[in-house]
């Protein structure tokens, strides 16, 4: 198993088991059954594209747009649904360095066919050197096609301003 999972997962696991509380012991059992029984995953950023109906044209030139990075997670696929926990390095729209680690649920349509669509929503930690690598929490949908052991996902940052934000991110996965 990948290290920098099984360290986070190490880290968060005993914060779960609160009290009284069976949503978190649930939440606990779910990542344990994702890391044990899962498929591993490897992440190979893509694209990151910038609306250009939301940002100045100077700024577009100053941007990124090819993410070199990698990733590694655990995919667990029950009937139609995929549960993911997984973390990826890649330069972000200024070319520094932005770890993230994520959870991601995702409903799979055709699952009985080799192309299959995707569609869920991803709950995680990022960190950007323009906030200075401050944890940032963020939910963002996520959407995709797989096909077979290959799937094509993308994310949609949304605005947070002008020249900020309204950005498609993209990346591809191998299941193995």
């Amino acid at each position: 198993m990948n290290k920098k999972i099984y360290l986070l997962a190490i880290f968060l696991i005993p914060f779960l088991p609160l009290k009284g509380n069976a949503f978190w012991q649930e939440a606990k059992n779910h990542f344990e059954q994702i890391l044990c029984h899962g498929e591993n995953e490897l992440y190979v950023p893509v694209n990151t594209w910038h609306n250009r109906l939301t940002y100045d044209h100077e700024k577009i030139r100053e941007f990124n747009e090819r993410p070199w990075g990698i990733g590694f997670g655990k995919v667990l696929i029950e009937d139609s649904y995929k549960y993911s926990l997984g973390f990826m390095e890649f330069q972000d729209s200024h070319n520094d360095i932005e770890p993230t680690f994520a959870y991601k649920w995702q409903k799979v349509w055709r699952t009985d066919k080799t192309i299959r669509p995707t569609l869920g929503v991803m709950a995680g930690i990022t960190m950007r050197s323009d906030y200075n690598y401050v944890p940032i929490p963020a939910a963002l949908p996520v959407f995709g096609i797989d096909i077979g052991p290959f799937s094509i996902e993308n994310t949609y940052i949304p605005s947070l301003g002008r020249n900020n934000g309204n950005v498609l991110f993209t990346w591809i996965q191998w299941r193995f």
